[in-house]
C-alpha cells in the first residue's frame, strides 16, 4: 500500500514548525526581558484619563475709602464627580449615597438641581427655573421612553431602573441617588453645561476623608470663594455667581471658561475686569477607576486686583441705621394710632438714603431699606425674592420717585432765567387757592391754606418761597413761562438736566434714568390717541411745584443738592476711589472728579442757596424744627408727594452742609413717609456722625414737625 506522507515531507513540516516556534519564543523573550518597561507604559497609557481643568484665580479684595476690608477671597475646595469613571463602576450608586450622607454629616450641602421634591409625595418643584426646565426637557427628549406629561412617580420608577438602583434601597435614598446621576447624565446629553460640582467649599478634613476612601470617579478641585466681612451696603457691594449662558456669550471673548464665577450686581459686576484676575490651568491624570495619579499646573493663575470704593463704611452703617430706625419708629406710631372704621393703616414699605461728597461727586453712603445680608444670601434667596417689599431692589439707584417740593429750586432757576419780571426780590402774593385755571378744571392750594384753616404766606419772593415752600408762588411762576405750557415744561426740564435730574449720574453700577416732565414723555405713558397723553397747562403747573410726571432716583436728588451746594458744578457720580495691583505695589486707577456741566448764573445759584438755608434756619423754614439751632448751618428742602393710589404721602428731603462751606449732600426718600419734615431726623443722625464734635449731642432738642 502506498504511504500517504513521505519522510522528507514530514521532516520539512517539523523544520517549519521549529522555525516558527523559534521566532515566537525569540519575540516573547525580547518583549519580556528587554522591553518590559515599554510594554507597561503602553498598557498604562491606555488606562490613563487626562482632564484639563481651570485653576480659579483669587478674586481681588474690595475695601472702603479708608481701607476697611469689605470683601475678600479665600481658598476653597470643591468635590467633583467624573461621569466616565463612575458609570463603569459596579458600586456607583453605593458610592454616591455614601458620599451624600458624608457631606450632610459634616454640615455641608451638595448640589442637586433635579426639579423633583426630595420627599414624598414626589412632584415637580413649584419654583423650577428656566435652566432646570430646559435641562429636564433635553433629558426627556434624549430618552425615547420618556414624555413631557409623564407622571413624576413613573419618571422616578423609570430612572430607578435606568440607573440600576437596587430595590432594597428605600425610595427616599433612591431619590438622592437619582438626583446626582441625573446631574451627571444631563451634562453628557447637553454637552455645554459646566462640569458637575457635587459640593462646594468643603473643608480640608473632608478632602482627606474622601481621599482616604479612594472613591472611584471622585476628586477635588481648588478654587476661591467670596467672603464678605460686612452686612452693610449689600446693594452697592453686590454678589457673585456662576455665569449664565447669556453672560458666557459676553465673557468668553475675555477667555472666561463656561463655569466661571462673575459679579452679578453692584461693585462685583461693575469692576469685574479688575477683580477677576486671570485663571490658570492644570492637567489631572487619573486611571479608569477614577484614582488621581498626577496633577500638573500648566499655567499659574494671576490674582485679581484690589478695588477701593468711595464708600465710608462707618457712615454707611449710620445711614442704614438712621433710615431703618426712623422707618420703624413711624410704622410703630401708626400701628399704635387709632383709625376710623373707614380708614386703612398704611405702613412704610421702604426708602433710601444717599450721601455724596459735594466737592467731587464721590458717593460716601447709599442705603436702601429693606435690605439683605450677603453672608446668608444663598439661604435667604427664595424668601427675599418672595418679599413684596422687594429687599433686593436698590432703591437708591433704581427707585424712581416724584420729587415733591424738593424740585422747587429747579422751577426757581428756570423762572429767574425765563420770566422777565421774576427777580430775586420780586414778590408774589400767596392767596391760598390758585384759581387762575379754575374754568379749565384745575384748582390747587398752598399747603398752609389747607393745614392752617385758610392761612397764607402773604407776599413772598423766590428766597422766601423756598424757605416756607410756598406752593402758590411756584404755581404762579409756572403759569408765566414764555411760550405757553409746553415751552414752560421744556424750560423746566432743561434746568433739571443741568442739575443731573432725569439723566444717569455716571455711577459705575446699574441705575435708572428717571423721567423728565416733557410732553413727549407723557405721550409715551398713555395709549395712542388717549386724551390723557396730551400736554395741558395743568401739567406744567403741577410740575412747577414738584408734582406731575417727574420721577427721579435718590442718587440724582443727592447730586442735585450737591450741585446747588458747590455753586453750580454738576459732577459725575462714582463709587470707585482707586484700584491697586494684586500685590498692592502699583496703582492701576486713581479717581479724578469729572465735571458734566457748569451752571454759570452764580447769582441765581446764590438765591437757591439762601432759600435752602432759610428753610433750615428761617422763622418760617420747613426744616427749622430739626436744624434751626443745629451746631452747623444746614441748607435743606423738604418735599411731600401726593402719590396716587395711596392715602399716605411719600416723604422726600434734600440737604447739604455746612451751608457756608459745603462738604456733603444728602437725599432721603421714604415711601409713604408722610412728609419730608417727618424724615429729617435721618439727615440729622448722619450729620451728627460726619461732623462729630463735643457739642454734637448738646444741640437744641427737636421741635414741632412742620409739613
Amino acid at each position: 500500500m502506498q504511504k500517504l506522507y513521505s519522510t522528507a515531507r514530514i521532516v520539512a513540516i517539523f523544520i517549519v514548525l521549529a522555525l516558527v516556534m523559534i521566532v515566537y519564543v525569540s519575540a516573547l523573550y525580547t518583549i519580556q526581558i528587554h522591553q518590559p518597561a515599554q510594554l507597561d507604559s503602553e498598557l498604562i497609557q491606555r488606562r490613563i484619563i487626562t482632564r484639563t481643568s481651570t485653576i480659579t484665580a483669587a478674586r481681588g479684595n474690595i475695601y472702603d475709602r479708608n481701607g476697611v476690608l469689605l470683601a475678600s477671597g479665600k481658598p476653597s475646595y470643591d468635590i467633583m464627580l467624573d461621569w466616565s469613571a463612575l458609570r463603569g463602576n459596579a458600586n456607583t450608586n453605593e458610592t454616591i449615597l455614601e458620599l451624600i450622607y458624608a457631606v450632610m454629616d459634616e454640615g455641608f450641602t451638595y448640589h442637586d438641581n433635579f426639579p423633583v421634591t426630595r420627599g414624598a409625595p414626589f412632584e415637580f418643584t413649584t419654583n423650577m427655573t428656566n435652566t432646570q426646565r430646559n435641562r429636564l426637557d433635553a433629558y426627556i427628549d434624549f430618552h425615547d421612553r420618556l414624555y413631557p406629561e409623564m407622571p413624576v412617580s413613573d419618571l422616578l420608577a423609570w430612572m430607578r431602573d435606568h440607573y440600576g438602583i437596587d430595590y432594597r434601597i428605600g425610595i427616599l435614598d433612591a431619590r438622592l441617588i437619582i438626583g446626582v446621576r441625573y446631574e451627571l447624565e444631563v451634562r453628557a446629553i447637553i454637552g455645554t453645561i459646566p462640569p458637575y460640582i457635587f459640593a462646594s467649599d468643603v473643608s480640608t478634613d473632608f478632602i482627606a476623608f474622601v481621599e482616604e476612601r479612594n472613591y472611584n470617579g471622585v476628586y477635588f478641585d481648588t478654587t476661591f470663594v467670596r467672603e464678605y466681612h460686612t452686612n452693610h451696603a449689600p446693594h452697592i457691594l453686590g454678589y457673585i455667581g456662576r455665569m449664565t449662558a447669556e453672560e458666557y456669550a459676553i465673557y468668553k471673548e475675555f477667555g472666561y471658561p463656561m463655569d466661571a464665577i462673575v459679579g452679578k450686581i453692584g461693585a462685583e459686576r461693575a469692576f469685574e475686569e479688575y477683580l477677576h484676575g486671570v485663571d490658570g490651568q492644570q492637567v489631572i491624570r487619573f486611571n479608569d477607576e477614577g484614582t488621581v495619579l498626577q496633577r500638573e499646573i500648566t499655567k499659574m493663575p494671576e490674582p485679581g486686583r484690589h478695588v477701593y470704593l468711595t464708600l465710608d463704611h462707618g457712615l454707611q452703617i449710620v445711614a442704614e441705621h438712621a433710615l431703618q430706625t426712623q422707618i420703624e419708629k413711624i410704622n410703630l406710631d401708626r400701628q399704635e394710632a387709632e383709625y376710623d372704621e373707614d380708614e386703612e393703616m398704611e405702613l412704610i414699605p421702604g426708602g433710601a438714603v444717599v450721601v455724596t461728597d459735594v466737592r467731587t461727586g464721590e458717593v460716601l453712603a447709599a442705603a436702601s431699606y429693606p435690605t439683605f445680608s450677603l453672608t446668608t444670601l444663598s439661604n435667604d434667596w427664595a424668601f427675599l425674592n418672595a418679599n413684596p417689599d422687594s429687599p433686593m431692589l436698590n432703591r437708591a439707584t433704581h427707585g424712581i420717585y416724584t420729587p415733591g417740593s424738593t424740585f422747587k429750586m429747579v422751577t426757581a432757576i428756570a423762572a429767574l432765567r425765563d420770566i422777565p419780571r421774576i427777580t430775586r426780590h420780586y414778590p408774589i402774593e400767596d392767596r391760598g387757592r390758585f384759581t387762575q385755571w379754575e374754568d379749565a378744571g384745575f384748582v390747587a392750594s398752598c399747603w398752609i391754606y389747607t393745614t392752617q384753616w385758610g392761612a397764607t404766606h402773604g407776599e413772598v419772593n423766590v428766597v422766601q418761597a423756598l424757605e416756607c415752600s410756598c406752593n402758590y408762588y411756584f404755581l404762579q411762576v409756572a403759569s408765566w413761562f414764555t411760550g405757553g405750557a409746553e415751552a414752560g415744561a421744556r424750560t423746566i426740564s432743561t434746568a433739571a438736566l443741568e442739575f443731573g435730574l432725569g439723566r444717569k449720574t455716571g455711577l459705575e453700577i446699574s441705575e435708572s434714568e428717571g423721567r423728565l416732565p416733557l410732553p413727549e414723555v407723557k405721550a409715551r405713558l398713555f395709549p395712542a390717541g388717549d386724551s390723557d397723553g396730551l400736554w395741558y397747562t395743568a401739567d406744567t403747573l403741577q410740575v412747577g411745584f414738584g408734582q406731575g410726571i417727574s420721577r427721579f432716583t435718590p442718587v440724582q436728588l443727592a447730586n442735585y443738592a450737591a450741585t446747588i451746594g458747590n455753586g453750580g458744578t454738576l459732577h459725575s457720580l462714582s463709587i470707585l476711589r482707586r484700584v491697586m495691583s494684586s500685590d498692592f505695589t502699583e496703582p492701576i486707577y486713581v479717581f479724578e472728579p469729572t465735571v458734566l456741566h457748569q451752571i454759570e448764573e452764580t447769582d441765581y445759584i446764590q438765591a437757591l442757596q439762601d432759600g435752602m438755608l432759610a428753610a433750615s434756619r428761617g422763622s418760617r423754614g420747613t426744616a427749622r424744627s430739626i436744624f434751626g439751632n443745629y451746631h452747623i448751618p444746614v441748607a435743606s428742602k423738604t418735599g411731600t408727594v401726593q402719590a396716587e393710589s395711596q392715602r399716605m404721602n411719600d416723604g422726600v428731603f434734600v440737604c447739604y452742609a455746612p451751608a457756608d462751606d459745603p462738604q456733603i449732600a444728602i437725599s432721603i426718600v421714604v415711601e409713604k413717609g408722610g412728609s419730608g419734615s417727618a424724615i429729617m431726623d435721618i439727615a440729622r443722625m448722619i450729620f451728627d456722625h460726619y461732623f462729630v464734635t463735643e457739642s454734637t449731642f448738646f444741640a437744641s432738642p427737636y421741635g414741632q414737625i412742620i409739613p
